[in-house]
């Protein structure tokens, strides 16, 4: 049987900020738009959250935090937030994949996956 009471959906797009990055100094900027949605039937608020950042190198950085963009979405059923942060790597292509802790108004803590996702800086035609 699936809880349906805790259901946060997450979506990821990804932007290559090549006005802000310096490939001559391994610095690659990379925006990223995140929209949660509750798609259970408890409300919830987001408390924390948690990043691992893996270049494309397979050198990681894990970045833990409260909230999200300084705020701590609280979302009905059928509410969504959407922010955009970004994530700095010194190679062009990496990944994030990440969790983030919600509160629910029963009191009840759980953890919302959020799936790898990539950063690429988009290739060059010549």
């Amino acid at each position: 049987m699936t809880d349906e009471s805790n259901q946060i959906r997450v979506a990821v797009k990804t932007t290559y900020l090549e006005s802000e990055s310096d490939p001559a100094r391994s610095r690659y900027l990379f925006a990223y738009t995140i929209t949660i949605e509750n798609v259970g039937l408890i409300p919830a608020r987001l408390l924390s959250r948690y990043w691992k950042i893996t270049g494309g190198d397979g050198h990681e950085q894990e970045v833990e935090g409260d909230g999200v963009v300084g705020q701590h979405p609280y979302l009905a059923p059928t509410e969504q937030f959407t922010y955009t942060s970004a994530a700095m790597l010194d190679t062009p292509v990496g990944m994030m994949q990440g969790q983030y802790t919600m509160l629910n108004d029963d009191g009840v803590r759980f953890a919302v996956d959020i799936p790898a996702f990539t950063l690429a800086m988009p290739q060059t035609l010549h």
